[in-house]
């Protein structure tokens, strides 16, 4: 795998089923919470798309209320697919963004079900795939170290949530990074 410097420009951010009946089994959900959190936060700051998507809202509710804020005013993607790619509305939505952005950051749950999913028909269909390891979980910690595993071995980029955001700020001093700093702190 070639690496590269992520690009703002060239990248968009999808969140998958950070709910509130799911969230409640999930190991680590806070970690997960913040992070997300901070993701969202990265790419408004940067004007890159947000893709949020729910599995099955009627049964698993919305997103957790430490979330919900964040996406006001956004459209949802109610799945029921596990790879929110085989979802004709989301599958839709990225292929809007196509050819200019052709990464995608992953984050949400599980890791080792529709992240991995995604980020598989992500791989298949020509996107560079950057999971943020610390923004995904699943309701085990072994499943959610199995998932990252595979995701390494089939060619996703794993990086942590503070790794992707200070390869997008490069450096300091600049209105981005004013602008992350109090969420950083």
């Amino acid at each position: 795998m070639e690496k590269k410097f992520l690009k703002p420009e060239s990248t968009f951010l999808m969140v998958i089923d950070p709910q509130e009946k799911l969230m409640a089994v999930i190991n680590e959900a806070d970690r997960v919470v913040k992070n997300i959190s901070l993701l969202v936060h990265l790419a408004k700051t940067f004007e890159m798309p947000i893709i949020p998507a729910t599995q099955y809202a009627k049964g698993l509710g919305p997103y957790v209320p430490d979330l919900a804020p964040l996406f006001e005013g956004m459209n949802f993607y109610d799945k029921t697919e596990f790879s929110a790619l085989k979802n004709k509305d989301i599958h839709a939505a990225v292929d809007n963004l196509r050819p200019t952005r052709d990464t995608i950051i992953l984050c949400g749950v599980e890791t080792h079900i529709c992240v991995y999913q995604t980020a598989l028909s992500a791989l298949l269909e020509g996107l560079e795939v950057v999971v943020a390891a610390d923004a995904t979980s699943s309701r085990t910690a072994a499943n959610m170290e199995y998932g990252l595993a595979f995701l390494r071995d089939i060619g996703a980029q794993i990086m942590s949530t503070e790794m992707i955001i200070y390869e997008f700020l490069e450096k300091a001093g600049t209105p981005q990074f004013k602008a992350m700093l109090p969420y950083l702190k």
